[in-house]
C-alpha cells in the first residue's frame, strides 16, 4: 500500500526545493537578528496582517491539515467538530486576551503573569507549562511528520521511520538557530499563503468533480461509506454515555486551549501596537475560518473519492487522508506538491513551538531565576539557542513514540493542559485585583499536574480496545495486556480545567499578600498600553 502513492522521486525533489527556498529565506532574514527583541520577537517589525498570516501559519498545524481532514473522512461530522472548537476558540483569545498581553508583556507569558507576583517561583512555574504544553504540541507535529513521509517514500519500517522524524527535528532546529523569530515567521508566512492556495484548489477541484454542488458531495460519501452514518452527529462519540462526556471534555479542551497556548500568545509580541495585535488576530480568524471550511470539503471529497477503508490501511492512518486525496485528483504532482505542503506545515509549527520553548527557558528560568537578571542579553539569546537543540532530541524521542496516532487528537491534549494550567492564572492575572502569588502556583502546578496525571492514566495510553486489522490496542502503548487507565475520559478538559480555576481561586484566598497598587499600574497599561514595550528600530 505505502509504495503505491506516488512516485517517491518527484516528493523529495519537492520537499528538498521547498526547504532550500525556506532556509534561504531565514538566512537573508537572519542577517538583521542584532537583539534578544529582534531574536524571541521579530523586533516588533510586523504589521498587523503580516502577523495575523503567520498566527495562522503557527495555527494550521498538521493537526489542522491531515488531522481534520482524516477525522471528516472517517468519522464525518465528529470530524468537523475539532474545526468548529479550534475557530471559536479565537474569540476568546481576540476578546480576551490578545491586547492585553501585548501591552504588558515583553517576550513571553510568564512577563505578565510575574508583573504583579513574585518573579521567581511564578516564572519557574510558567516556563514549566510552557515547557509541557510545547512537548505534547511537539510531538504531534514528530508523529504527523513521521506517518506522512512513511506514505510518500514508501517506508513501512518503524526505524525508517524514526530517522524521517529526526532529519525534521534537525530542519527544524536549524531555522531556530539561524533565523530567531524573524526567520521563523517568515517561514510560517510562506507556508500559511502555500497551504491556503493548497487546499483552496483541491476544494474547486473536489467540487468541481460533484458539479459544484455540496449534495452531490455528500450523497457521494455515502455511497462510498456504505450507509449515511457519516452524516450524522454522534458517530464516534454516540456509543455510551461516557463517550458523550468525552466529547464534551474535547470541546471544553478545543474552546479554552488555544488563548493559553504558548506559541500563539508569543506572537503577539511580534507586533509594534496593541493595536496591531487586535489586527493580526482579526486576520487570523478570517483566514483560520476560512481554511477550516475548506477542510469540510477535503474530508469528505476524501472519504467520497478514496473511501475511509482504504485511508485507514495506510501506513499514516487517518492522517493520510489529504495526502491520499491529492493522489487520487491530480496524480503525482498535485499529490506532491500537497505533501510538501503539509511538511512545511509541520515544519514551521515546530520552529514556532522550539523558539518559544527555547525563549522560555532562557528568559524566564536562566535570565530571571538563575541569574537575578543580571545577565546580558547576547548571553541570554545564547542559552535560547543551546536550549532549542535539547528541544530538538527530546521532540524527536518523543515523536519516535507516538508515530501513528491521531494528530488532532494529541493537539487536543495539549489544548487541554494549556487551558488546565495557562488559561486561568491569565485571566485571574489580567482581571482579578486580589490574585496573588500562591493562587497563581496552585493554578499551573494543580492545573498542570492533574490534567498531565489523567493523561497519563486515561484510555489514550493504555487500555483501548484491540482494533481486529492489527491485533493490537488502540491506545499509545499498543500492547493490550498492559492495562493501567483509571480515568475513563480521553480528554482530561472537564475536570482539569474547572479544578485549575478553582485551585487559583483557593490558593488566593487563603493568602496574605496583596498587591493592588501593583494591579493599578498594570490595569492602566494593559487598556492603555502606556509603558508597553516599544518596536525596536531597524539599523
Amino acid at each position: 500500500m505505502a509504495t503505491n502513492v506516488g512516485n517517491p522521486t518527484v516528493n523529495i525533489a519537492i520537499f528538498v526545493v521547498f526547504v532550500l527556498i525556506t532556509l534561504g529565506i531565514v538566512i537573508k532574514v537572519a542577517a538583521k537578528n542584532s537583539s534578544a527583541a529582534d531574536f524571541y520577537a521579530g523586533g516588533r517589525a510586523f504589521t498587523g496582517p503580516q502577523n495575523g498570516i503567520a498566527i495562522s501559519g503557527d495555527y494550521l498545524s498538521a493537526a489542522s491539515f491531515l488531522g481534520i481532514a482524516g477525522a471528516i473522512a472517517v468519522n464525518g461530522y465528529d470530524g468537523f467538530l475539532y474545526s468548529i472548537g479550534f475557530l471559536v476558540a479565537w474569540l476568546v483569545a481576540l476578546l480576551l486576551v490578545a491586547e492585553l498581553l501585548r501591552n504588558t508583556g515583553r517576550f513571553t507569558m510568564a512577563d505578565v503573569l510575574s508583573f504583579r507576583l513574585k518573579q521567581r517561583p511564578v516564572r519557574t512555574a510558567a516556563a514549566i507549562s510552557t515547557l509541557v504544553v510545547c512537548f505534547f504540541y511537539l510531538v504531534a507535529q514528530m508523529a504527523g511528520a513521521g506517518g506522512l513521509v512513511s506514505l510518500l517514500l514508501g517506508i513501512d519500517g518503524k526505524v525508517a521511520q524514526s530517522v524521517v522524524i529526526a532529519v525534521v527535528g534537525v530542519i527544524m532546529v536549524i531555522y531556530v538557530l539561524v533565523g530567531g523569530m524573524k526567520g521563523t515567521t517568515w517561514v510560517q508566512i510562506v507556508k500559511a499563503v502555500l497551504l491556503i492556495i493548497g487546499a483552496f484548489v483541491m476544494t474547486v477541484w473536489v467540487l468541481g468533480k460533484y458539479g459544484f454542488n455540496l449534495s452531490s458531495l455528500f450523497q457521494g460519501a455515502v455511497d462510498k461509506a456504505g450507509s449515511g452514518a457519516i452524516l450524522n452527529p454522534m458517530k464516534q462519540y454516540g456509543a455510551s454515555s461516557t463517550s458523550k462526556i468525552d466529547f464534551l471534555s474535547l470541546s471544553l479542551a478545543l474552546v479554552l486551549g488555544t488563548a493559553g497556548l504558548p506559541h500563539v500568545l508569543m506572537r503577539f509580541y511580534t507586533v509594534p501596537t496593541s493595536k496591531a495585535a487586535r489586527k493580526s488576530v482579526e486576520w487570523a480568524i478570517w483566514l483560520i475560518g476560512l481554511f477550516y471550511l475548506l477542510t469540510l470539503v477535503l474530508g469528505y471529497g476524501a472519504a467520497a473519492l478514496v473511501g475511509a477503508d482504504k485511508i485507514k490501511a495506510a501506513p499514516g492512518g487517518a492522517n493520510s487522508a489529504a495526502p491520499l486525496l491529492a493522489f487520487e485528483l491530480g496524480g503525482e504532482i498535485l499529490l506532491g506538491l500537497i505533501s510538501a505542503v503539509a511538511f512545511a506545515t509541520i515544519l514551521a509549527v515546530v520552529a514556532g513551538l522550539t523558539i518559544t520553548a527555547s525563549a522560555s527557558f532562557a528568559h524566564d528560568v536562566y535570565a530571571s531565576v538563575i541569574k537575578r537578571g543580571k545577565v546580558s542579553a547576547d548571553s541570554e539569546v545564547k542559552v535560547a539557542r543551546i536550549t532549542a537543540l535539547v528541544i530538538g532530541a527530546v521532540a524527536i524521542i518523543g515523536g519516535i513514540f507516538a508515530n501513528g496516532q491521531n494528530i488532532a487528537f494529541l493537539v487536543a491534549l495539549a489544548f487541554a493542559i494549556a487551558a488546565s494550567a495557562n488559561l486561568p492564572t491569565i485571566l485571574y492575572s489580567l482581571f482579578w485585583k486580589r490574585f496573588n502569588t500562591r493562587g497563581a502556583l496552585f493554578s499551573i502546578y494543580g492545573g498542570l499536574i492533574s490534567a498531565v496525571t489523567l493523561i497519563i492514566f486515561s484510555p489514550v495510553v493504555s487500555g483501548k480496545a484491540v482494533v481486529a486489522a492489527t491485533g493490537k490496542s488502540a491506545s499509545m502503548i499498543t500492547d493490550p495486556s498492559i492495562d493501567f487507565h483509571l480515568f475513563p475520559l480521553d480528554n482530561p478538559g472537564l475536570v482539569s480545567i474547572p479544578l485549575g480555576f478553582l485551585l487559583g481561586y483557593i490558593g488566593t484566598i487563603t493568602s496574605r499578600e496583596h498587591n493592588e497598587a501593583k494591579y493599578a499600574e498594570m490595569e492602566v497599561r494593559s487598556l492603555t498600553g502606556a509603558g508597553a514595550e516599544k518596536a525596536t528600530v531597524e539599523h
